[in-house]
């Protein structure tokens, strides 16, 4: 593989380190299974050839033991509580790099050098605005949509609009596709809230940075100078670094599997944007704050708290622990800061949702019963109560995690383009239907 300039991405190789004998306990017949290794993290069992040795399939709901691709670009040990892009803890980018850093880390495989930097932020810059005629697709949405309808409506939109970007199998296209859909996600994510409360569009301005240019965009109006709090502006930025790629979970999994069909960047970005809308994926958030508003007040939470501990009762403490990681979400403790930072600046110390977000922040990092379960406040915990200081609605929550994960999703496409091992995705099932039966006529059926 290789970047947009012609230099190779650091790519490791996977290795064959033993195999693996299965024995079908059945018949006594014995297969041997290669065991592959990566660069670090668990080895895998390669089964492809599976079927054909023994006409069997893997069962595994979910794909929670299935390896589907090979990746270079993301690495997680929840274990451990590790995020790396590229070979690069989370930490370090969040703290060191702006996002648009990041894009280019996880799209051509390096950090940019200054030149880099500054040739990547005017292609960016110079590809913000969307084709006219696509700003009248918003009024064909009712003022009520939520804006994830909007956002996979008008992505997918794309298509109809930038014919010069679609072919998937020139390396050109594929790039000037990634630059677009980066730089015209906070747009579209804009123009969504701006139709949703019955304010004009705000076109971008060149001379304000991707985190600036999307604040001014959602806030700003005509009928003033509206400026950007850079304190604000870094939080923004912040997010997007924190939230940029996560692996193969489910909506980047949706965008290979779409891709993988030689579907058009655009439709496979709005396919992913469709998995991320469920509440079990890039709702997390705003469920942070649903909870909040159940709770009510500090005075409640040990109510809730004991409700929390009881297996029996159905009430969950949203934004605590997390899927993935069973040891600390390595983007919390930065965004925890983050968080801080924006009350701080904001001036916000009484609103009763915050506070009852502190409290139980306080609770959860020393009550033993959340410490030794590790149920450590996430990066969703945080990024709720940002989102809400700064003024976003909740139903924006999932559009801005759309848009700061389209770069991990256009990179995890690319990749899975260039991979001259990946097929179209076919799925098996075992089938639990009728195994057959005669066929009645319609005037026989009682």
């Amino acid at each position: 593989m290789e970047s947009s300039k012609g230099r190779p991405v650091w790519r490791g190789e996977v290795k064959q380190v033993g195999t693996i004998t299965v024995t079908d306990d059945t018949t006594g017949k014995t297969v041997k299974l290669p065991l592959l290794e990566g660069e670090t993290g668990p080895r895998a069992i390669d089964v492809r050839k599976l079927y054909a040795e023994t006409g069997y399939f893997t069962f595994d709901p979910g794909f929670t033991s299935t390896a589907s691709c090979e990746s270079a670009i993301t690495y997680i040990d929840g274990d451990e509580g590790i995020l790396l892009h590229r070979g690069y803890a989370i930490q370090d980018l969040a703290e060191n790099c702006d996002y648009l850093e990041v894009c280019h880390l996880l799209l051509r495989g390096e950090l940019p050098n200054p030149q880099q930097k500054e040739d990547f932020e005017r292609t960016i810059t110079y590809h913000t605005m969307v084709h006219e005629q696509l700003s009248r697709f918003y009024s064909g949405f009712r003022r009520d949509a939520h804006p994830m309808a909007v956002m996979c409506g008008v992505t997918g939109a794309l298509s109809a609009f930038y014919h010069d970007s679609t072919d998937i199998l020139d390396p050109r296209q594929r790039m000037i596709a990634a630059h677009r859909l980066i730089a015209k996600m906070p747009t579209m994510a804009a123009m969504a809230y701006k139709y949703s409360v019955g304010q004009p569009f705000m076109y971008p301005r060149n001379d304000l940075s991707y985190a600036e240019n999307f604040l001014y965009m959602t806030f700003g109006t005509p009928c003033e100078t509206w400026k950007v709090d850079p304190v604000l502006a870094r939080a923004m930025d912040k997010i997007f670094i924190l939230h940029a790629d996560h692996e193969q979970n489910a909506s980047t999994s949706t965008v290979r599997l779409a891709g993988s069909s030689h579907a058009n960047p655009f439709a496979c970005i709005a396919s992913g944007i469709a998995a991320l809308w469920g509440p079990a994926h890039g709702g997390a958030n705003e469920a942070v704050l649903l909870m909040l508003e159940e709770i009510g007040s500090v005075e409640r939470i040990p109510e809730f708290i004991k409700r929390a501990k009881d297996k029996n009762d159905p009430f969950r403490l949203m934004g605590f622990g997390h899927r993935v990681y069973k040891n600390y979400d390595p983007r919390a403790k930065i965004m925890r800061q983050t968080c801080y930072e924006v009350l701080d600046v904001l001036g916000i110390k009484d609103e009763p949702h915050l506070a009852i977000a502190m409290e139980l922040e306080k609770i959860a990092l020393e009550d033993p019963y959340f410490v030794e379960k590790k149920l450590y406040p996430n990066v969703d915990f945080y990024s709720g109560i940002i989102l809400k200081a700064m003024g976003f609605p909740t139903s924006m929550f999932t559009v801005l995690f759309a848009l700061a994960r389209t770069v991990g999703w256009i990179s995890q496409w690319q990749e899975m383009i260039e991979d001259p091992q990946q097929k179209i995705g076919r799925p098996r099932q075992l089938y639990t239907g009728n195994p057959g039966r005669p066929f009645v006529p319609l005037n026989k059926r009682g």
